[in-house]
């Protein structure tokens, strides 16, 4: 069963998807935003062709745990994908998952300019890893 994870962001968002088996987690792409509409097609396009069964949204917490108005803004996102897809995402704490993947992406060698094209696309596949990671030892 493949898992869909998305890094949810203001202007971009991050999308990763896993393996059949639901062991590894690729990086997909990254949703330049438009509207609420056009994310949500583009996002259901992605759920038909490679068959996602469950979806992983990122979730930013604040540091010492609270919610702001940045996770906020994905609940809202997450509810309105619920609504268009059927399928009920799982909130994945995300916390410094942007930070960790600039951290790759700089250990990897890779230009600022490169490293802002794909942070969003590492992002999600670490949120996606993460949730793939604790599902397999339960």
């Amino acid at each position: 069963m493949k898992v869909l994870g998305l890094d949810v962001g203001d202007k971009k968002i991050g999308v990763a998807v896993s393996d059949e088996l639901g062991f590894m987690a690729h990086g997909l792409t990254v949703i330049h935003r438009k509207s609420l509409k056009e994310d949500l097609a583009e996002i259901k396009k992605i759920i038909t062709v490679h068959n996602v069964k469950e979806i992983v949204v990122g979730y930013p917490r604040n540091m010492n745990g609270t919610v702001g108005p940045r996770a906020e803004m994905v609940e809202r996102f997450a509810e309105a994908l619920y609504k268009s897809t059927g399928i009920k995402p799982v909130f994945w704490d995300e916390r410094l998952s942007t930070v960790e993947a600039e951290k790759l992406l700089i250990s990897g060698d890779l230009s600022r300019q490169k490293r802002k094209k794909v942070i969003d696309k590492m992002a999600a596949t670490l949120i996606l890893s993460g949730y793939l990671n604790y599902k397999s030892k339960y």
